[in-house]
């Protein structure tokens, strides 16, 4: 199995691919270019819309609209991305903080979390918004990054990327608690590259998927922590995993290209786009955000 070029996108930084299956389309977010992209595989169909503000990650939800992290705060874009309601503030020092990853757990909250873009004082946390406002689960991060769950929704891992660690947690998917933090996986940097957890997901057996940022492959782990394989990708850095297609079957990779030096760009010029292969193991559905829990 190998990636190549789905959708030659070139995004600044590619993010938060999500596959809804009402539509058998991927959706997926440019941080930087301030984008949101929809694509439809089947047609090749790519649309564009433009944000007003830096947005980090998207949810789905049951109407084809989205909830989604801003710099500025959680917000629900309707199903063309205009933003409707706000519904939490970023707490954080938005001069140097905005929501990065995020996804929807099994019950229908939002887990979101945020970046430290100094890196100097661990002052990013990973929050849970439901009918209850926004809620800290962990706190004293670099940059929150690859939530996901597992299939029974019972474990709930987390990344914080500068750190090259994964963890893992109990989750009470009827509560939304997070309890019993455990170390998942832990990366050692190379001198060749410095390949660190980024975006991620968890596929139908339950293995955890993760791109590595500056590290040019993706990772796959067993729910023990044990590396399976990995996969090369024509990209420096790739950001984050996700699963799509009518099967659920297809791989998708975004990946960036803002502040890399342009030796790296000859030699990867296809850094930014949106990367995809075939596998054996299929994903696992998104679920949806629901308001009312």
């Amino acid at each position: 199995m190998s990636l190549s070029v789905a959708l030659d996108v070139r995004a600044e930084l590619g993010e938060c691919p999500i596959w809804d299956a009402d539509e058998q389309a991927l959706f997926f977010v440019d941080i930087k270019g301030r984008a949101l992209h929809r694509y439809r595989p089947d047609s090749g169909e790519h649309a564009v819309m433009t944000m007003p503000d830096e947005i980090g990650c998207i949810g789905l939800r049951k109407d084809g609209s989205f909830i989604a992290g801003f710099r500025s705060g959680v917000w629900l874009p309707d199903s063309q991305g205009n933003r409707e309601t706000k519904l939490a503030d970023n707490p954080e020092d938005q001069r140097t903080s905005r929501f990065n990853d995020g996804r929807v757990d099994l019950a229908g909250r939002f887990l979101v979390g945020t970046i430290d873009e100094p890196k100097d004082g661990g002052k990013a946390h990973l929050y849970r918004y439901d009918r209850r406002g926004l809620v800290t689960l962990a706190s004293g991060l670099l940059t929150s990054n690859g939530v996901a769950f597992s299939p029974d929704g019972r474990m709930l891992y987390h990344s914080d990327t500068p750190t090259f660690t994964v963890w893992r947690y109990a989750y009470d998917p009827a509560r939304g608690e997070a309890t019993d933090k455990t170390l998942f996986a832990r990366l050692e940097p190379a001198k060749t590259h410095q390949g660190r957890p980024d975006g991620a997901a968890v596929d139908a057996e339950g293995c955890y998927w993760t791109a590595l940022f500056e590290g040019g492959r993706i990772q796959r782990y067993a729910s023990d922590g044990r590396l399976l394989a990995e996969y090369p990708v024509p990209a420096r850095c790739p950001t984050m995993v996700c699963f799509g297609g009518a099967d659920l079957k297809t791989l998708y990779v975004t990946s960036a290209r803002t502040g890399r030096s342009g030796d790296e760009l000859t030699a990867f010029p296809h850094s930014g786009s949106l990367f995809s292969m075939r596998v054996d193991v299929p994903g696992l559905p998104e679920s949806r955000f629901d308001p009312s829990v």
